[in-house]
């Protein structure tokens, strides 16, 4: 078997390296010499390694496309399973996120090991790592308390956790040579080893020395370890100077030995040998696996710690002894008994030791490789049968509470700080434009009685909004004081869109007559405009409005020449290898294609049909090659002959896929439109590069995007918006997709249409 490994690895200095390195070494040399390790190993860029030749490739931790890079090696490397040794801060992006799109496009079993699991997540840590737990075919964690977690907080199956205990190596010392080699005679020696960092609690020992030397004067404490990498880039040597100056002021020099080095595990098994008794004082109980406790029990040695999770599952029975947090005179009266007691160190000692035969590498590699040749051996799962080419059993329940949230009497508020209203941006119309579409589409589909109540508010916004010779103005403050005197091409554009698709489907006459005269108010400047997208939604509006009134051919005149101007645009900017309508893709794309497709329908026009089509197929080239939507990131777009952007994404973009698809199955009743439209909305539910969700299920709101450090957590109206006109067409076109496969007609299908 060829495994794939993704962690830290050494000569780094990390304890999840170590662990890497031990269980590659365990599981290749099982006795099976067919297995074959190769490592992905991570970089943190603070230094220079000079891997072994088992690191086939290094990621560096923030280079988002190292993962990707990463993936396809693995993919293409022979490996028949990966195991990625999983903790926060070894991979990159916020709260790990980078690792999430590696993951995805493994096509190989997966094991993830656990090393950390937290009780009280962040939003993101919880996302992330629930994301990992539904990649992952299994998860392996090194206690009960992580079952427990992984079940009640993560809501992980259980038949997808295995618990195995963290290893440790088979190697023994004398005791007496120990002691000798390392010069500590005969003290009654203490020992505590591992990074070193104020989570760890050293100082509680060190105040618990004087009350130990007072009846064991002979007693030595040694910490063995270097501080943290991160501590020292934050914070340097200020916790190490400080147990120097405690040290100093309960004259303990002669007592205590802080040994600022990674000490390699030969030589730190030479330590546990030659000690007496170990201690991990740790501050708090929310460490779900501790390595150094493992190996101090392992290596047979008498333990005493706090009682953080791993350390309470691991010391019962009679394994070792455990004291409060920050409790040196409980912490004295325990080793002073122990002391006292030469029988009772032997018999817990005899009782690590017997625990620590059970989890040497070997047999703990054995069980590593038993998992990874069950799943390697499974037989793949069919691919279930699809009745429709949109589940909607995926969709969240439609909610209007985070809309709600944002509109007042006025409007819809433009921003919000994670889930509540931003009141100091105020309103802009762009966002009580697309407000008004989407409460129009959610009363037309669910007649939900507060889209009712909603429309009127964005309707009277918007006619607040329009200056005397029709155009309007953008932005109001939340004390409604205008902020611009003509707003963007787009916001106008927008604004018409809605006015027009509220005229079609308008609740009652007085809806349809008060967006008509503001509709016919702008009519004045729609041959104006010159901002292409601006052009490309005001012709989805005047479509609308033509549905309903197709002898109006003054309008119609405007929409053949407006579409002659995209389609102008469009014969211009085309070339070999690039069928669009500018120089670069930009924001919004799918709107251009989507504009071409109604005015097609409406015109008649088969060359704009085929123009449509061929933007769209060029648009779905670069977006939706992977078999899940990846928008062009607003960064640095995607300039021909350029790297496109992947950072950052925005959720309109995936909103004008959506409707770009939905409108082209509703013109040509191919299905393989529904798969790319409902591909385009599963963008919002985590189908994206970052594999995270960006629907917040919470505050049923929908975040502004992702950066590439991770999700952007504030959940303005423009997103939320986007989110929730994408999930109606979704539901619109599965309703068409049912009549469709029923009636099967072309001619049928578009009376159906939402």
């Amino acid at each position: 078997m060829k495994i794939a490994f993704v962690a830290t690895y050494p000569p780094r200095e990390c304890g999840i390296g170590t662990f890497t390195h031990s269980l590659a070494q365990a599981m290749e040399k099982n006795g099976n010499e067919d297995n074959e390790i190769i490592v992905i190993a991570m970089h943190d860029d603070q230094e220079t390694y000079a891997f072994p030749p088992e690191v086939k490739l290094t990621i560096h931790q923030e280079r988002q496309t190292d993962y990707l890079k990463a993936a396809d090696f693995i993919n293409r490397s022979g490996a028949d399973i990966c195991i990625v040794e999983h903790e926060f801060g070894i991979f990159g992006g916020h709260s790990g996120v980078y690792i999430l799109p590696l993951l995805h496009r493994l096509h190989i079993p997966l094991i993830t090991t656990l090393h950390t699991i937290l009780e009280n997540p962040s939003y993101t840590e919880k996302a992330v790592l629930k994301k990992i737990a539904a990649l992952s075919d299994k998860l392996v964690v090194m206690s009960n308390k992580a079952v427990q977690f992984l079940e009640n907080i993560y809501d992980v199956p259980p038949e997808k956790i295995v618990r195995i205990e963290h290893g440790v190596p088979d190697i023994h010392f004398d005791k007496e040579q120990s002691r000798t080699e390392l010069k500590f005679g005969d003290k009654k020696l203490l020992l505590t080893f591992g990074f070193v960092g104020r989570n760890k609690g050293i100082e509680t020992v060190i105040k618990a020395l004087p009350q130990i030397i007072e009846k064991h004067p002979d007693v030595f404490y040694v910490v063995a370890g270097k501080t943290h990498p991160n501590v020292l880039r934050s914070a340097g040597e200020e916790y190490r100077n400080y147990l120097q100056v405690l040290i100093k002021k309960l004259k303990l020099n002669d007592h205590v030995l802080l040994l600022n080095e990674f000490v390699e595990e030969r030589e730190l098994f030479k330590y546990l040998s030659a000690s007496d008794i170990y201690i991990t004082p740790y501050i708090n109980e929310a460490q779900i696996t501790s390595g150094t406790l493992t190996y101090a029990m392992g290596s047979g040695c008498v333990v005493v710690s706090t009682p953080y999770w791993h350390a309470a599952e691991l010391l019962t029975e009679n394994r070792g002894c455990l004291f409060d947090f920050k409790d040196e005179n409980g912490l004295a009266k325990v080793l002073n008994e122990l002391f006292d007691h030469p029988d009772l160190m032997k018999t817990i000692q005899q009782k690590a030791e017997e625990y620590g035969q059970d989890i040497i590498w070997p047999k703990i590699g054995e069980r590593y490789l038993e998992l990874a040749e069950k799943l390697v051996s499974a037989p793949a799962k069919p691919e279930p049968k699809k009745e429709t080419d949109i589940d909607p059993l995926l969709l969240p329940p439609f909610s209007l509470t985070h809309i709600k949230r944002l509109t007042d009497d006025t409007g819809i508020i433009q921003h919000a700080k994670f889930g509540i209203p931003n009141l100091k941006e105020g309103y802009c119309l762009d966002d009580n434009a697309r407000a008004l579409l989407m409460v129009s589409m959610a009363y037309k589909q669910k007649k939900n009685a507060v889209a009712l109540e909603l429309m009127p508010v964005y309707l009277s916004y918007i006619h607040y909004m329009q200056n005397k010779d029709g155009t309007f103005r953008n932005f109001l403050s939340f004390n409604r004081n205008f902020l611009d005197e003509v707003g963007s091409e787009d916001s106008f554009g927008r604004t018409i869109w809605s006015l027009g698709y509220l005229m079609q489907n308008a609740p009652n006459d007085a809806y349809y007559q008060m967006a008509r005269l503001v509709f016919f108010e702008a009519l004045p400047n729609f041959e104006k405009m010159k901002s292409i997208r601006g052009i490309a939604n005001t012709m989805i509006g005047i479509s609308y409005y033509l549905k309903i009134n197709p002898d109006d051919l003054d309008v119609k005149m405007i929409l053949q020449r407006m579409t002659e101007i995209l389609v102008l645009h469009f014969e211009q900017n085309k070339s070999e290898n690039w069928d669009w309508f500018e120089s670069l893709l930009a924001y919004d794309n799918g709107i251009l294609p989507l504009a071409l497709l109604h005015a097609s329908h409406i015109l008649e026009n088969k060359k704009v049909e085929d123009i449509a089509i061929e933007s769209m197929n060029f648009l779905t080239s670069h977006t939706l090659k992977d078999g899940y939507l990846s928008v062009i990131g607003n960064k640095q777009w995607f300039v021909k002959d350029q790297e496109r952007s992947i950072y950052a994404q925005q959720p309109i973009d995936a909103m004008a896929m959506v409707l770009m698809y939905h409108q082209a199955f509703v013109l040509t009743a191919k299905r393989e439109y529904l798969e790319k439209l409902f591909t385009s909305y599963m963008w919002f539910l985590g189908e994206n590069d970052l594999r995270l969700s960006l629907y917040d299920f919470e505050t049923k709101g929908c975040c502004d995007g992702f950066e590439d450090y991770g999700i952007n957590r504030n959940q303005g109206a423009e997103s939320s918006l986007a989110y929730l006109i994408s999930h109606l067409t979704v539901l619109c076109a599965y309703e068409e997709s049912y009549h469709f496969r029923n009636l099967n007609k072309l001619s049928d299908l578009s009376d159906k249409t939402c």
